[in-house]
């Protein structure tokens, strides 16, 4: 069975013991997390879709660790005006593992 679920403003297609890297989220390593925001859950026949969310389903986590992802470089220039700007950025991420996926009675 697996669910689609909506965090950070994406949307995952999860199952148990998935690992994800999701947007940062305000826990500590060893957290646990449940997300209700969860669009669809089910398997071939047994699809439930919410509209927008299925009410009563959940799906349960545990955060394994709070990090950033490889650094990409921002540049910007303008032809022939001597204009250059260097920029870094790590986004950070929050790695998590599915432990459970819970549909609605």
């Amino acid at each position: 069975m697996y669910a689609i679920i909506e965090t950070g403003g994406k949307q995952y297609r999860v199952k148990e013991g998935d690992v994800i890297f999701v947007e940062k989220l305000e826990l500590n390593d060893g957290d646990s997390i449940s997300f209700d925001k969860v669009l669809a859950v089910g398997e071939g026949a047994g699809l439930s879709l919410g509209t927008p969310y299925v009410p009563g389903a959940l799906v349960s986590g545990k955060v394994l660790k709070n990090g950033k992802g490889k650094k990409i470089m921002v540049f910007k220039f303008k032809s022939k005006k001597n204009y250059r700007r260097r920029q870094g950025h790590r986004q950070p991420y929050t790695k998590v593992q599915i432990e459970a996926v819970k549909a609605a009675q």
